[in-house]
C-alpha cells in the first residue's frame, strides 16, 4: 500500500474505467429521469398522490426483493454480459411506459420492473471494478462514483422536470431508454470479457441467503456492513422530514430543495477529500469516528438553531457519511472475486431498506413530536448505536491485512481471465 492516494488522471487512464464510469453515469440519469418522469406521468394521469408516491418508492420496493433474487446472477454469469442486459432491458421496457393509452396501474409496474434490474446491474459493476483498478485507484474510483450519484441525484432531478417541460411525458421516457442504450453500447465497446466467476461448492455457494452466510460469518464484513447499515439508517431518516421541517422554518417547496440538497453536497466534498487529500492508510482509520460524527452533528438539530444552521448541519452529516467511500472499498477487497455479487447485494439491499424503514419511523415520530426533535434524537440514538458497534471494528488489523479477501470462504480457484492490472495490487485496502 502506498502512503501517497492515486490521482484521478492515474485512475481515468484506465480505459475499461472510463468506459464504466460514463455507462454509470448514463445509467444513474436515465433511473433519476424515469423516477421523476413516471411520477409526473402517473400524478398528471390519475390525480392520486399515492400511485405517483408508488411509482417513486418502487425503486426502494425493488431492491427489497430484486436485492436478494437477483444480485446473485452477478457471480453465476459473465458480468459485463449482466451489465448490458440489463441495461438493453431497461431500454425496451421504458417506452412501453410512453405508449398512449397505459393505464396509470401498468406504469407503475413497468418502473418496478426497469428498478428489478438496477439490482443485478449495481452488484455486477462493483464486483467488476476490483478486477479493472488496482492499488489505490480503486478506493479513489469509488469516491468519484460516490460523487457523481450525488451530483446526479440533483442534476437528475432538475432535468427530470425540463425533459418534461421541454418534450412532453413521454418524449422525456423516450430519452430515458435511450441513456441505458448507449450505456450497453459503451459497456460492450470498452468493457473487455472476462471468464464466468467460479462456482464454489458447499454452504455458501449459492441461493438468496448465501450472500448473507457470506457476510455474517465473517467479523470484519459483519461489522462494515452493520456500521454502513446503523449509521446510514439514523442520518438519512431525516431525508423523510425535509418537507415538515422546512415549513416548521416558514419556508416553501424551494426549502425543502436546499434541505434536500444539503446532505448530498456534503457527502461529494467528503468523498473528495476522502479519495484525495487523504493517505490511503489513513482512510480506513476515519470510517468509524466519520460514521459516529454523520450522525452526531444532527443532534443539534434538536435544539431548533436557525435555517442556515440546520443547513450546515445536513452538509456536514453528508460530509461524515462519506465514511461509506473507504469502507467500500474495504469491503469489495475482503470478499473473494467469486462472492462480490452475493455480497454486495446484501449490503445494499439491507441498505435501501434499513434507510426506507428509518424515514417510515421518523415520519411517524414527527406525527407526534416536532421535525427538528426527531431529527434530533435520530442522530443522538444513530452515534450511540455506531459508538456501541466499536467493540466489533477490526482495529488491531493493519490496513492492508484488513482487506486480504477471505481466503476460508474460497472453495475452487477462480476462472476468470488474468486481470489487465496486476492482481496482487487489487488485494490491497
Amino acid at each position: 500500500m502506498t502512503e501517497r492516494a492515486a490521482t484521478y488522471a492515474e485512475v481515468f487512464a484506465v480505459r475499461e474505467y472510463r468506459y464504466l464510469f460514463t455507462a454509470y453515469l448514463l445509467s444513474l440519469l436515465g433511473d433519476q429521469l424515469t423516477a421523476v418522469t413516471v411520477a409526473y406521468l402517473v400524478y398528471t394521469g390519475t390525480g392520486s398522490a399515492a400511485l405517483a408516491a408508488a411509482g417513486y418508492a418502487s425503486s426502494y420496493l425493488a431492491w427489497l426483493t430484486g436485492g436478494p433474487l437477483l444480485s446473485g446472477l452477478a457471480d453465476r454469469f459473465a458480468r459485463r454480459r449482466i451489465l448490458i442486459g440489463c441495461d438493453v432491458a431497461r431500454a425496451l421496457l421504458i417506452p412501453l411506459a410512453a405508449m398512449p393509452h397505459v393505464p396509470a396501474p401498468a406504469v407503475v409496474a413497468l418502473l418496478f420492473g426497469v428498478n428489478l434490474l438496477r439490482p443485478p446491474f449495481v452488484a455486477a459493476r462493483a464486483a467488476l471494478l476490483p478486477e479493472v483498478l488496482d492499488g489505490d485507484r480503486y478506493p479513489v474510483a469509488n469516491g468519484v462514483d460516490n460523487t457523481t450519484a450525488q451530483i446526479v441525484q440533483v442534476v437528475g432531478f432538475a432535468a427530470g422536470g425540463g425533459l418534461v417541460a421541454a418534450l412532453s411525458l413521454r418524449g422525456a421516457l423516450l430519452v430515458d431508454a435511450a441513456t441505458f442504450l448507449i450505456s450497453a453500447v459503451l459497456i460492450g465497446i470498452g468493457v473487455r470479457p472476462r471468464a464466468v466467476p467460479a462456482r464454489p461448492e458447499g454452504p455458501t455457494r449459492g441461493g438468496p441467503s448465501g450472500g448473507l452466510r457470506i457476510i455474517f460469518t465473517d467479523q470484519r464484513l459483519r461489522a462494515y456492513v452493520l456500521v454502513l447499515w446503523v449509521a446510514s439508517a439514523f442520518t438519512y431518516a431525516a431525508e423523510g422530514l425535509m418537507a415538515p421541517l422546512a415549513l416548521g422554518y416558514g419556508g416553501g417547496p424551494g426549502t425543502v430543495g436546499l434541505l434536500l440538497a444539503a446532505a448530498p453536497l456534503g457527502t461529494a466534498v467528503g468523498a473528495v477529500a476522502l479519495t484525495r487529500f487523504c493517505p490511503p492508510r489513513t482512510r480506513p482509520r476515519l470510517v468509524l469516528p466519520l460514521a459516529v460524527a454523520s450522525a452526531a452533528v444532527l443532534t443539534v438539530v434538536a435544539l431548533e438553531p436557525p435555517l442556515w444552521m440546520v443547513l450546515g448541519l445536513l452538509v456536514a452529516a453528508g460530509a461524515g457519511s462519506a465514511f461509506g467511500v473507504p469502507l467500500n472499498a474495504l469491503f469489495g477487497r475482503a470478499v473473494p472475486a467469486e462472492f462480490r455479487g452475493r455480497a454486495f447485494g446484501v449490503a445494499i439491499t439491507g441498505l435501501s431498506g434499513l434507510q426506507g424503514v428509518a424515514m417510515v419511523l421518523a415520519g411517524l415520530a414527527a406525527e407526534r413530536w416536532a421535525a427538528t426533535t426527531v431529527v434530533g434524537v435520530s442522530g443522538l440514538l444513530g452515534a450511540t448505536a455506531v459508538f456501541a458497534l466499536a467493540p466489533l471494528w477490526p482495529h488491531r488489523r493493519s490496513g492492508a491485512a484488513a482487506a486480504e479477501p477471505l481466503e476460508h470462504l474460497r472453495m475452487s480457484p477462480t476462472t476468470a481471465e488474468p486481470s489487465p492490472v496486476p492482481t496482487q495490487a487489487a488485494n490491497l485496502g
